[in-house]
């Protein structure tokens, strides 16, 4: 009998070391792989360094030629790849769950294509040129064209997920149609607007981040208020209903989060592909489908994926750069390809 309880004892002992282990490690792989991107963005450029030089640099800040590569070129855009590919992965996932579509993605609110439009009026019509100068156009642009999607969609007597996407797809329709009249007859306009356009962390100051980090910030936060209910939502609105759901709560806490993150990560950095799409899916077949956990490793895989991206670009093409959007699309295309055939290929 004693030694029964002693077996047992020690077993329940060792499953709980073990659960936590299956816990533990994942993160610590995952907090390694993210900090090894951090020092090979900060080493690794047109100009290398290395890692005595960048740290020298770093804490030194001393105008030396590794403290000014550190801190006006490298820094400020490591960590504005972080939040901006966190932001968009979030997004993709509230998005997908919102409209309970695995092809979703939150430029199909029409977004991308405000923010493109005010870009090219800010260009053409205010002689705009710097990304500090018209990130205000783009955000607003954003901000509108999805609060248009949205009023679009509540005039219509069904208000669900599937008219608000097509209200998305029509309105983005529309304002590219517009964007490309402009640049098509305005050259100067086109000139500045296509290297906005492919998505680029090249040239983002401090002053870009400070700007656009607290949308970041709150998007992110909405995200994760937002998983409870939307994981109501992905048994079905009748379900969701009858457990509780407040389902116009829930869309519109959604909403704000695909159009607060989306937008301020477009006005930063211009549109970026497939980070919202492929992320999603990648970490829905590690986590499963619950979206507290899809959130939070969403969060974690959409940074290091655009990080990734950006420091790939610096080393493609040296002494120039290959935007992170043009990587992106390189990386994504391929993988969601894979995916798709995979799941073909299952009975």
């Amino acid at each position: 009998m004693i030694f029964g309880r002693f077996v047992a004892a020690h077993s329940s002992q060792g499953r709980t070391v073990t659960s936590w282990l299956r816990r533990i490690i994942p993160v610590l792989l995952a907090g390694s792989v993210i900090m090894f991107l951090v020092i090979t963005s900060l080493t690794l450029g047109s100009r290398s360094l290395s890692l005595g030089e960048a740290w020298h640099g770093l804490i030194a800040h001393d105008g030396s030629v590794a403290s000014v590569i550190v801190w006006q070129l490298r820094i400020h855009r490591t960590i504005l790849a972080l939040i901006v590919g966190a932001s968009l992965a979030m997004a993709g996932v509230v998005m997908q769950a919102l409209t309970r579509n695995p092809l979703a993605e939150p430029g199909i609110l029409g977004v991308n294509a405000g923010a493109s439009l005010a870009v090219v009026v800010a260009i053409g019509a205010f002689g705009l040129t710097s990304v500090n100068q018209y990130l205000p156009f783009a955000f607003g642009g954003a901000a509108a064209a999805a609060a248009l999607v949205q009023s679009m969609a509540r005039r219509s007597s069904d208000t669900g997920s599937a008219r608000l996407v097509l209200a998305g797809v029509a309105l983005g329709a529309s304002l590219s149609s517009i964007t490309g009249i402009i640049t098509m007859y305005d050259t100067d306009a086109f000139d500045s607007y296509r290297f906005w356009v492919v998505g680029s962390l090249e040239g983002r100051d401090a002053n870009v981040l400070v700007r656009i980090a607290p949308f970041l910030a709150v998007g992110m936060v909405l995200a994760l208020v937002s998983s409870h209910g939307l994981n109501a939502l992905a048994l079905g609105e009748e379900q969701a209903i009858a457990l509780g759901a407040n389902l116009h709560v829930i869309r519109g806490l959604a909403f704000a989060t695909i159009t607060i993150s989306c937008g301020a990560a477009t006005a930063a950095v211009g549109p970026i592909s497939f980070v919202g799409l492929v992320v999603p899916h990648v970490v829905r077949l590690m986590v499963g489908a619950d979206q507290r956990r899809l959130l939070a490793w969403s969060l974690v895989t959409g940074a290091g994926l655009l990080l990734c991206a950006d420091v790939i670009g610096r080393l493609l093409i040296r002494p120039a750069e290959m935007e992170a959007g043009v990587v992106t699309a390189f990386i994504g295309a391929p993988v969601l390809g894979l995916l798709a055939m995979t799941k073909r290929s299952r009975p």
